[in-house]
């Protein structure tokens, strides 16, 4: 027999994209399952904890467990809760002196039988530390030896032979989500604290940039008589498809963009007499220097502008931002 034959019995003629939709059907089934069984003393029993743990949230798990351990690890470090994954063996050779008394251990196991996280809980009892368990046979070992118990409620794996695990970990994995996003409500985690955990990259630019980081100082400007040449030569020289009117304060009264001129021109075929008060937009929309760069683009996708001049306290314009900025 030839060494690369795994089974004497090769598979059925299958359609492949049929099995994808179903598998992923079978998942979203389990997924709104789990949503309507969910134990609601247990979950809040388990989110008490954690907002009052002193130290981190610890999660381990062996195998695939474990790769969803590391995630779900991940998502509350990154969310406002300090968390990391140890590895069950590496735990049971020493890594367990990476936990203190203060900190709360979420063990993962579908079977809550698993060798490797077993041997763990009675050094963590040992040491002070309280237990979650994430599993889904809740008169398991794990189970009885845990203060909190998150049921998959799962009734099998979408492997067709029920054994590796899929469906599983897909639940325990929503079920991290859903406690870290529990937890970002609870603690009224906003968009800068996430900025915070995230300065590198475009997310972290977006989150932390200011206006006054991005801002093109030199704003074409013309005074509030300025002549229809004069607005139109402005507005070539500046580059910047706009230009903006000021009075004799050299505070902003008004915007006059490429379309503005455009629309002037249609309904005033005479322009020799035209001046800038006759074709700006009054009241211009305008941003601070402090305001936040992401703040800045909602304004200007909600009133689809893709410019905003700057202001300072004396409504005088010190630059201006564009959308793409």
């Amino acid at each position: 027999m030839s060494a690369n034959i795994v089974s004497e019995y090769p598979p059925q003629s299958i359609d492949p994209i049929a099995s994808i939709r179903d598998t992923l059907c079978e998942q979203g089934a389990a997924l709104l399952h789990l949503a309507q069984h969910i134990d609601r003393k247990q979950y809040q029993h388990v989110l008490k904890l954690i907002l009052q743990s002193q130290g981190h949230i610890i999660l381990s798990g062996m195998g695939k467990s474990g790769h969803v351990g590391r995630k779900i690890a991940a998502t509350l470090a990154s969310t406002g809760t300090p968390g990391f994954f140890i590895h069950p063996a590496e735990a049971f050779h020493g890594d367990l002196g990476m936990i203190t008394p203060y900190d709360l251990v979420i063990l993962i196991s579908a079977s809550g039988e698993t060798d490797e996280i077993l041997k763990l809980v009675p050094s963590l009892k040992a040491f002070g530390n309280r237990i979650v368990a994430i599993t889904n046979n809740g008169v398991s070992t794990l189970a009885k030896n845990a203060d909190a118990v998150l049921e998959l409620n799962m009734r099998s794996e979408s492997c067709p032979n029920n054994l590796a695990p899929t469906t599983s970990t897909t639940l325990t994995m929503a079920i991290g989500d859903a406690l870290a996003i529990a937890l970002m409500k609870q603690r009224g985690f906003m968009p800068h604290d996430f900025a915070r955990y995230h300065p590198g990259g475009s997310l972290g630019r977006r989150l932390l940039t200011r206006v006054s980081d991005v801002m093109q100082p030199d704003v074409p400007k013309v005074a509030q008589n300025a002549s229809f040449t004069d607005v139109i030569q402005n507005i070539t020289s500046g580059c910047q498809g706009m230009v903006a009117v000021t009075n004799k304060e050299n505070h902003l009264v008004g915007i006059i963009t490429d379309g503005d001129l455009r629309r002037f021109m249609e309904l005033k075929p005479t322009l020799h007499s035209a001046i800038a008060a006759h074709i700006m937009t009054r009241s211009p929309l305008t941003v601070s220097q402090e305001m936040m760069v992401t703040e800045a683009e909602e304004m200007m996708q909600k009133h689809r502008v893709s410019v905003l001049l700057v202001t300072d306290v004396c409504h005088q314009v010190v630059g201006l931002v564009r959308i793409f900025d």
